[in-house]
């Protein structure tokens, strides 16, 4: 899917840049043509001559001096993608604010092709707030992102921020290259619900959304059509048509106005609310003896229940062993259960990382390794695509 296509690989200034000579390799192989831009702080860690050897062509290495007249507008229309790799947290964050103080970040901003990140900091610098603020806004500006994995670090540290592995990249590069996915009507709920007890107090859960609002981006940037009803304020993708809600009543309400193809349901949807929510703010010094509750409605077996039934994706939060879930996937009836233990570092409500196992209709079990909540999103878009387009 590689084979004639023109790569811009953009080199910033970390030590992961020695990868890059590889990933040079990996995209000829694959049969790109590829022309290397490097921005000054990534000769400090690898030679241009080192990517002239591997391409044969000199790479472009600064604005001015060269033989270009311009030489970011230049690469800019002549690229068919973009990947920028490492990508470090000075780059994204310039790009993320319209900065083109460089070769690279006034490249980026130059070019209306598709650009693909592949990110590389250490773990400190990835979960700082803004490097996640400029994350969320590039994804809503369209880029695509591929890793960080999790693993060894500079200076022997250890932890997510370590650059996708080469052929990891060019994996992703073909995914985004090759033919176009059949668009696809695509529902996702997201978040936890909130049951009132007062106006101020609630029951509810710790999710957050991140998983439901990271699948719902993925399937908006693939051209699919997707609806999202959620409890979170997280930003998300322009052409995801958002729906929020806050209790498990109104999610129910939301959920059965979509007659989707596909409905992934992430939400942490409460089991019980109260049965008689106060209209006024319960005083403390009434105390309150006891709260009766009432089932909420089991919004995923209403979905697997319809007569035009999607297919169906649940999703099991649980603590302890995969054995609950398999049994949940089973009297559920869905097309594939999600599971994922909480009580696992890197694998509970709020993180950026997830480790989750697939469980199909026939008990199947496939266990995925800890990885970023997006790398989630994207290979379980795969995995949906493909069995929806089997079926098909």
């Amino acid at each position: 899917m590689l084979t004639g296509k023109r790569v811009v690989l953009a080199v910033t200034g970390g030590v992961a840049a020695y990868k890059s000579a590889y990933l040079a390799r990996r995209l000829l192989e694959a049969g790109a043509e590829v022309e290397v831009a490097m921005s000054d702080a990534a000769r400090n860690f690898i030679g241009a001559q080192t990517f002239a050897a591997i391409t044969g062509k000199t790479p472009v290495i600064d604005l001015f001096g060269q033989d270009l007249v311009s030489p970011h507008t230049e690469l800019a229309r002549w690229a068919d993608v973009v990947v920028v790799a490492p990508a470090t947290a000075s780059t994204l964050g310039k790009v993320a604010h319209g900065i083109s103080d460089d070769l690279i970040s006034a490249l980026l901003l130059a070019t209306t092709k598709p650009v693909l990140f592949a990110p590389a900091m250490h773990t400190e610098m990835w979960e700082h707030p803004a490097t996640r603020e400029n994350i969320e806004k590039l994804r809503s500006f369209g880029y695509h992102f591929v890793g960080p994995e999790e693993g060894g670090l500079a200076g022997g540290d250890v932890g997510i921020g370590r650059v996708a592995e080469p052929e990891s990249i060019v994996e992703e590069l073909k995914r985004l290259m090759g033919a176009p996915e059949e668009p696809l009507e695509i529902l996702v709920t997201a978040g936890g619900t909130r049951e009132p007890l007062d106006p101020v107090r609630y029951l509810g859960n710790r999710s957050t959304g991140k998983m439901g609002h990271a699948i719902a981006d993925e399937a908006a940037r693939r051209g699919h059509s997707v609806v999202l009803v959620t409890t979170s304020g997280l930003q998300t993708h322009p052409a995801v048509e958002v729906v929020r809600v806050e209790t498990a009543m109104e999610m129910k309400e939301a959920v059965d106005g979509v007659s989707p193809d596909v409905a992934v349901m992430t939400a942490a949807v409460a089991d019980f609310r109260p049965a008689d929510p106060s209209e006024e703010k319960l005083p403390r010094e009434d105390g309150l003896d006891s709260v009766e509750l009432v089932p909420n409605p089991d919004i995923l077996a209403s979905v697997v229940a319809r007569e035009d039934r999607p297919y169906v994706v649940g999703f099991a939060a649980e603590t302890g062993s995969v054995d609950r879930a398999i049994e949940k996937a089973r009297k559920k009836g869905v097309d594939l259960m999600v599971y994922n233990d909480v009580t696992k570092p890197g694998s509970g409500f709020g993180t950026d990382t997830n480790e989750v196992t697939l469980i199909d209709a026939s008990g199947e079990v496939e266990a995925w390794p800890q990885m970023p909540k997006t790398e989630v999103a994207a290979r379980l878009l795969d995995r949906i695509v493909a069995d929806v387009a089997s079926r098909r």
